[in-house]
């Protein structure tokens, strides 16, 4: 039987990035499925009273060289949006839109987001920015717009989110291997672990 890496990210989460960067590689070499789970961190931060370590000032400039040295590590472009932090309500809506209309484009739309915000450091706040890299990256933003703002897609958004929180989520990035969950992009060994177990 297949194992899954059941992955919840927002694409505010640069920690999220990074572990997007290597699941695939981790997935691949392991024979296991992916399975990407859009949510909304601001939810989960609201229902678990968890907040950004961007928001702990002690924390926020430590984990921003950390992130550096996993991106040197991981031999990934990374820079620190300095727009952060960027409200991902109608990215996330986007993201489950076209994961439940348009699965084949879904690895594109997820690339060009996090690529904006992790790597160019755009300022995804603004529609017209958001707009020009959804258009660079061969969509129709007027589509992806209406996609977001269907009503099943705010209700998938919002059901995920609950699922999330359920299991235990707290933050972004969360993996679980079966019942195991792994929080942080610098827990990937463990999510390598334990599909060699």
């Amino acid at each position: 039987m297949t194992q899954t890496i059941d992955f919840y990210f927002d694409f505010g989460s640069p920690a999220a990035y990074l572990a997007a960067t290597q699941l695939p590689h981790i997935a691949a070499d392991t024979g296991a499925t992916l399975v990407w789970k859009p949510m909304l961190l601001g939810g989960v931060f609201q229902a678990t009273g968890n907040h950004s370590p961007a928001d702990i000032k002690p924390k926020g400039p430590y984990m921003t060289v950390d992130l550096q040295r996993f991106a040197k590590r991981y031999a990934v472009p990374f820079v620190h949006n300095p727009h952060f932090p960027i409200n991902t309500l109608l990215l996330m809506r986007g993201a489950i839109g076209v994961q439940s209309q348009m699965p084949d484009r879904f690895a594109d739309y997820v690339k060009a987001v996090f690529t904006a915000m992790w790597v160019d450091g755009l300022n995804l706040n603004d529609a017209a920015t958001v707009g020009s890299v959804l258009q660079t990256a061969g969509f129709d933003a007027a589509a992806i717009l209406a996609l977001a703002n269907a009503q099943a897609t705010k209700d998938q958004l919002k059901a995920t989110t609950a699922e999330a929180v359920e299991r235990g989520v707290f933050g972004a990035p969360t993996m679980f291997v079966g019942d195991q969950m792994f929080w942080g992009q610098d827990r990937l060994d463990f999510v390598r672990d334990a599909l060699a177990a």
